[in-house]
């Protein structure tokens, strides 16, 4: 018998992609949209698209994908964000490797940064381990964001893309890369590491480094620089953030 596939949509607030979302994954035999009580209309559009909707509270992104693989009855489950949409060249090769023996599948993603597809600077090709074989996939619940998969068997690579609308604007791209360093300041303290002065200095340049020359951010244009400074910028963030946890940290005790 072919395996059956259902495409997972974890939401909080996102009736402005849902619909969208949910189309470019109606050729799955199931879409199950995973919402945090969201108060923006997204569980009505999601039902209206077409999708099953069940509803659990936040408790970080890897939790939220653990319980969806434990409750979502299929032998696959390909995890799809809201701000992505899945291309149909990608659906028929999905469809295709759900037959094979590999149990985990990374996909290539197209990133559009206020409006332009990035091709460098980390941003391509972003793979993405989302198509997974329930009983053969766990994500690492230490990785509040960011999350890690552990499977137990092979995984490949797929050709086609996905397609991610991840920032409108800058103002959007900030916010979240405040999170981002905020979460990565969070694992650093419990993994007990104190900020030095020169993790201030050196972690930004090598991340500004590491993308406009090791991954060729130069080759985006002004695009790339910006965005390698602002992800340096924000590496930069991080130490701060950490320092600021260490310091209310030791006024508790």
């Amino acid at each position: 018998m072919t395996p059956s596939l259902t495409v997972v949509i974890l939401t909080k607030n996102e009736a402005r992609h849902i619909t969208d979302c949910i189309a470019s994954a109606a050729w799955a035999d199931r879409v199950v949209v995973s919402d945090s009580f969201s108060d923006d209309g997204t569980p009505a559009l999601a039902q209206a698209a077409g999708a099953q909707v069940m509803q659990r509270p936040f408790e970080g992104w890897a939790r939220q994908r653990n319980h969806a693989l434990d409750a979502v009855e299929a032998d696959w489950i390909f995890f799809l964000d809201a701000d992505e949409r899945i291309t149909p060249e990608l659906a028929t090769e999905l469809r295709a490797v759900i037959q094979r023996s590999e149990v985990g599948w990374w996909a290539p993603r197209h990133n559009f940064i206020v409006g332009k597809r990035m091709g460098h600077a980390g941003w391509y090709p972003d793979y993405q381990l989302r198509l997974l074989k329930r009983g053969a996939a766990r994500y690492d619940l230490s990785r509040p964001v960011h999350e890690v998969v552990e499977l137990d068997g092979a995984e490949g690579h797929l050709r086609h893309h996905l397609l991610h609308y991840n920032y409108d604007s800058w103002a959007q791209f900030h916010a979240k890369q405040a999170r981002y360093a905020a979460y990565e300041a969070g694992i650093l303290k419990q993994r007990g590491l104190r900020p030095r002065f020169h993790n201030y200095i050196l972690q930004p340049l090598r991340e500004f480094r590491r993308r406009y020359i090791t991954l060729s951010g130069w080759r985006d244009g002004w695009h790339g620089l910006r965005l390698s400074a602002l992800m340096a910028y924000y590496t930069y963030v991080t130490y701060v953030d950490l320092a600021k946890l260490w310091r209310t940290s030791a006024a508790q005790q």
